[in-house]
């Protein structure tokens, strides 16, 4: 299984400064395209790690999905969360030859932790021997910052603060994230039950 992220988070849409204020920097931010584009990397590292945590995008944006079997006869669950719309759905052969699937199908069976692409009837269309099936998908809270929960954007204040304040510091390699982000987070976090092989 590969997920791929189509579109990258424009830097319009990170909170640049309400990390400078966060950090209180004050005056020394304004005009300052490198601190901003310092701020900007920590932001984009901080989603990065809050996302791979709780299994939720917090910006939406274009998935797609390759994998080379389904999990169910009549449903496969999606890696990211909340997603918002399915795209395109193709089956691939060994050889390369793309079908695309039309989309009465399937349908999205909506979820706030493990949503899934779900046949309509019956089962999934078959994965040829050593062909790969491929989903694309829209998932994210919210298009501009505003909508991602306070909780979780809070969080990526806060790491990101600590990946700014730490990043002239080499660390002793037991780097972790701190418990004030790990309180934040954890609500949204997905528990994992029988080894990842439920539907």
């Amino acid at each position: 299984m590969v997920l791929e992220e189509l579109e990258a988070v424009p830097g319009s849409a990170l909170p640049v400064t309400a990390l400078a204020d966060h950090l209180r920097l004050g005056t020394a931010f304004a005009g300052d395209l490198p601190l901003a584009g310092l701020l900007e990397s920590h932001l984009r590292a901080a989603i990065a790690a809050i996302e791979a945590r709780t299994g939720k995008a917090l910006l939406r944006r274009a998935f797609r999905l390759r994998l080379g079997r389904w999990r169910g006869a009549g449903v496969h669950p999606l890696p990211v969360a909340p997603v918002v719309a399915l795209g395109e759905v193709a089956l691939l052969s060994e050889a390369g030859a793309r079908i695309v699937l039309g989309p009465n199908l399937f349908a999205l069976v909506p979820d706030m932790h493990r949503p899934k692409l779900g046949a309509v009837s019956g089962t999934l269309p078959p994965i040829a021997e050593r062909g790969l099936a491929e989903i694309g998908f829209q998932a994210g809270f919210a298009e501009s910052w505003d909508g991602v929960p306070p909780d979780l954007a809070q969080a990526v204040l806060l790491l990101a603060a600590e990946f700014h304040e730490n990043r002239h510091d080499p660390g002793d390699g037991r780097a972790g994230m701190p418990a004030s982000v790990l309180a934040l987070i954890g609500r949204w976090r997905t528990v994992r039950v029988l080894g990842g092989g439920g539907a």
